[in-house]
């Protein structure tokens, strides 16, 4: 947390340059006290930030952010606030972290890795996978490019077979 309280600091005037917004998602009051400060400090001085969002997961848990955004549904229903039958996948993806985040259209699993490890498993249904043998602190922008032209060549589905998006296209 050290390292990671030393580039907020070293870094922040660079992110305000940039017009880049700082956000976080997890249990983000699980935080040592130094760096919850430090990373709500990034967060309010980039809040009015229109550029690129930087968004960091930290004390993050895909299966806790579910289980929370459930919980917070079943009080609603509970109070009345909220009928069982109106719960729908917008519903659901407003009591998430991210509810104000687009679904990530690609994941770049370094390492070689071919599992999500319980990050964003809600949001990452339709997101393409790129899976690369290179170590995380050896990605360097041709990694990133050799990602990116992979993505581009792929045919996004959203669930659909190939012959449902050439119906679609031709009406």
């Amino acid at each position: 947390m050290k390292l990671f309280v030393s580039t907020l600091r070293r870094e922040i005037d660079d992110l305000l340059k940039k017009n880049v917004k700082l956000k976080a998602i997890g249990n983000l009051e699980d935080l040592p006290e130094t760096a919850y400060e430090e990373l709500m400090y990034g967060i309010e001085r980039t809040v009015h930030n229109t550029g690129l969002t930087l968004n960091l997961a930290l004390s993050y848990s895909g299966r806790q952010e579910i289980l929370e955004a459930v919980q917070a549904i079943a009080h609603k229903v509970k109070t009345g606030l909220l009928q069982p039958e109106e719960i729908s996948e917008q519903v659901f993806s407003a009591h998430l972290h991210t509810y104000d985040l687009p679904d990530p259209d690609l994941l770049i699993r370094t390492s070689g890795e071919s599992r999500v490890s319980n990050f964003l498993l809600w949001q990452l249904s339709y997101t393409e996978i790129y899976v690369t043998k290179t170590l995380w602190p050896d990605f360097r922008k041709q990694e990133f490019y050799d990602a990116l032209l992979n993505y581009l060549n792929r045919e996004r589905r959203f669930g659909k077979v190939s012959e449902q998006i050439a119906q679609n296209a031709t009406g």
